[in-house]
Parts: C-alpha cells; sequence; structure tokens
C-alpha cells in the first residue's frame, strides 16, 4: 500500500499505539489500514461415489486439478462463497453437507475452508476458470498433479474418512516460510 484510500496521502508503516504489529498508517488523516487474511471457500462435490475436480485455466498452477473454489467476495457467507464458486468454476449445483476442512495458510495470509457437496442433479462443466472437469473415483484422483497444498490435505482427509463414513471437521495449518 503506497497511499491512503482516505485521504490520498502517501502511508507509512508502523505500530500504531495501542497495537503489536505493523500497520499502514496515515500520517495526515490518521486511518490505520488493516489488512486481514483472505478466505478461500469451495466444496468437495461428490456424484454417485466420485468427487468432481476442475483443471485450473489461470495461474497460479494452470492446468492442475483442484477442488472448486476461490475467494469469498463481501455481502457472502462461506457456504455462499462455496456454491458460488463451485458453480462457477464446474458449472454445477451442489448442496451442502457441512463443514468438512479448515486450513489456515499464515504465510500467504489465507484460510481455506471445504465443504463437502452432492451435486444435485449430476450436471457440470468447465466454467471461465477451468479447462476441464471430471469426476473421479478415489482410485482416479491425480495425485501428481492436484494444483495446492490445501487440496491435497482435504483430498487426503476426504479418502480416509470414507472408509470410516464419518468426517469430522478438521482443522489443521500449513506453514513455509515467511514472505515478508
Amino acid at each position: 500500500m503506497n497511499y491512503c484510500s482516505t485521504c490520498g496521502h502517501p502511508v507509512e508503516q508502523r505500530i500504531p499505539a495501542g497495537d503489536n504489529r505493523h500497520r499502514f498508517v496515515c500520517p495526515n488523516c490518521k486511518t490505520i489500514h488493516y489488512q486481514n487474511p483472505r478466505i478461500v471457500a469451495g466444496t468437495v462435490p461428490v456424484w454417485e461415489n466420485r468427487i468432481l475436480l476442475c483443471r485450473r485455466a489461470i495461474e497460479p498452477r494452470h492446468g492442475y486439478w483442484t477442488l472448486p473454489a476461490g475467494f469469498m467476495e463481501n455481502s457472502e457467507t462461506t457456504i455462499e462463497a462455496a456454491v458460488r464458486e463451485t458453480l462457477e468454476e464446474a458449472l454445477a449445483e451442489v448442496t451442502i453437507e457441512g463443514l468438512y476442512t479448515i486450513i489456515h495458510v499464515p504465510h500467504i495470509d489465507q484460510v481455506h475452508m471445504f465443504y463437502r457437496a452432492s451435486i444435485t442433479n449430476g450436471h457440470f462443466g468447465a466454467g471461465e476458470e477451468s479447462l476441464e472437469s471430471a469426476l473421479f473415483t478415489i482410485d482416479e484422483i491425480p495425485w501428481d498433479e492436484l494444483s495446492f497444498p490445501t487440496v491435497r490435505r482435504t483430498l487426503e482427509h476426504f479418502v480416509a474418512d470414507i472408509q470410516s463414513d464419518a468426517y469430522p471437521i478438521r482443522i489443521s495449518d500449513i506453514r513455509h516460510s515467511i514472505r515478508r
């Protein structure tokens, strides 16, 4: 951030009084600009015991397989975001069955939330951000071509939980070196 979105004056980075983290602060109007983690919401969509994956048509990880997911928009819930992203990326309508994974990714300021979901009518396709979408049995999941560690972890849990037919909420972290 270079300029204050309130008054347009150049900002500086410092720890405001009463805080413990560096923030962008406008020395002119005194506005403190907080930057908070972004939420990625998505689904593990299933149709007839097969999981729907999308091959990414955008960077990062163009050409790799992913669960349908994306950034939550303002004025929507995480469930609404997950349903919207599944429709946008895989052209699939889903019924949410429950929260499944929450994965904190602090080194990129993100929290990924995946919901278990059923495809409502068996229809799916490739949205604008997908090259293609396809249904995979657990034995067919393209493990070496998955896009992100959060997708891999969610699918690993899902494959393990299919055996017991119990799907607890799984909360974990993926940490890498700090990029700041």
